[in-house]
């Protein structure tokens, strides 16, 4: 799979940007501030429907224009496409002109895997971290799950909103088992599809990691939620409904779930190196990538955002090493980390390609 031409109009930096790519590699040089992540951006922004970098449609429009307008012709082995995004009030996204009537279903046309130097605290920083590494990944290969994501996250909203109801109001608690019931249904959809991944990358990492380490590591990756079923999983929320309700929120369910990373026995959040969590870090993303090849047929398009300054000679060479049959969009403020790979270069200064 493969992107052959970015267009941009209005969009961060860029006025008016027409940017063909080569099939192989493809390195974005230059300053800092330059516009070198807005083209990543704009390319995650057509596979994923948002940004890795703000929650807000506004921030992503030139200051003082009206919209922005993304346009990213792709080519995968059995299809061609374009996919045009319209940011102004609200998205609007076309897949070959046909206007979407769900964002959701920009899904599963492009396929993506990003690195970014943010990625480190997917091990280090909190759950909620880990559970967007899975959204990210899973939706990509399972467009359902993001439409059960976004039910229960619904549910569970209007949950809360009740147990404060209960609380303020003495509302009769006996009304929660309509949520309930709902969201013990929605949870264990999104627990076997997370319990899938997990499983599949557990698979693959040991390999991806011993090659990288030399044999010099084990790591295996565990997942911190386990339910039998439904039924426990009604059982759990209630079970928590007294202190749900002095808290005003859902303290039992998926939206909690984890996942650790352990290297030689050890959590590697609490003893690892700086240098283990970048290894580490690179074994889980080439392990998302074989997944996705596993499940499509075909190498997703590998994002690296400034992230090669986060490695040493050695591990940037392991990652090369990964990406042979790739497309792969690199940027960066020093060209010389790829003296001798076969590239195409583009010189980004000031929101324009020279």
């Amino acid at each position: 799979m493969i992107i052959k031409n970015i267009k941009l109009k209005d969009f961060r930096n860029y006025n008016d940007l027409d940017l063909n790519l080569d099939s192989g590699i493809n390195i974005l040089y230059g300053n800092n501030a330059q516009g070198k992540t807005n083209i990543i951006e704009a390319i995650f922004l057509s596979a994923i429907g948002k940004s890795f970098r703000t929650n807000k449609d506004s921030e992503l429009i030139n200051l003082n224009k009206e919209k922005a307008i993304i346009n990213v012709k792709y080519e995968a082995s059995d299809r061609d496409g374009s996919i045009n995004i319209e940011i102004s009030d609200k998205k609007r996204v076309k897949i070959n002109e046909i206007p979407l009537k769900k964002l959701s279903e920009i899904l599963g046309k492009i396929y993506v895997v990003l690195f970014t130097p943010d990625d480190i605290n997917i091990l280090k920083g909190s759950p909620s971290n880990r559970r967007k590494f899975l959204n990210i990944m899973i939706s990509q290969l399972r467009p359902l799950y993001m439409f059960a994501l976004s039910e229960y996250t619904q549910t569970m909203n209007q949950r809360n909103t009740y147990l404060k109801q209960i609380k303020l109001e003495n509302r009769p608690e006996d009304l929660l088992d309509i949520w309930d019931m709902k969201l013990s249904e929605l949870g264990m959809k999104i627990f076997l599809y997370r319990k899938e991944f997990i499983e599949k990358i557990s698979e693959k990492i040991q390999a991806v990691h011993s090659k990288i380490t030399n044999n010099n590591e084990k790591i295996e990756i565990i997942y911190n939620f386990n339910c039998s079923g439904k039924k426990e999983y009604l059982e759990n929320l209630r079970k928590n409904r007294r202190i749900d309700i002095i808290k005003g929120s859902t303290t039992y369910g998926i939206h909690k779930d984890d996942f650790n990373i352990n290297i030689n026995n050890n959590l590697i959040s609490a003893y690892g190196s700086q240098g283990q969590h970048r290894t580490a870090i690179l074994s889980l993303k080439i392990s998302e990538l074989q997944i996705i090849y596993d499940e499509v047929g075909e190498y997703p398009i590998l994002l690296l955002d400034d992230f090669m300054s986060e490695l040493d000679n050695q591990r940037r060479t392991n990652l090369l090493e990964n990406i042979n049959n790739n497309q792969v969009i690199i940027t960066c403020t020093e060209k010389n980390f790829f003296e001798g790979v076969k590239s195409k270069l583009y010189n980004v200064q000031n929101g324009k390609i020279i």
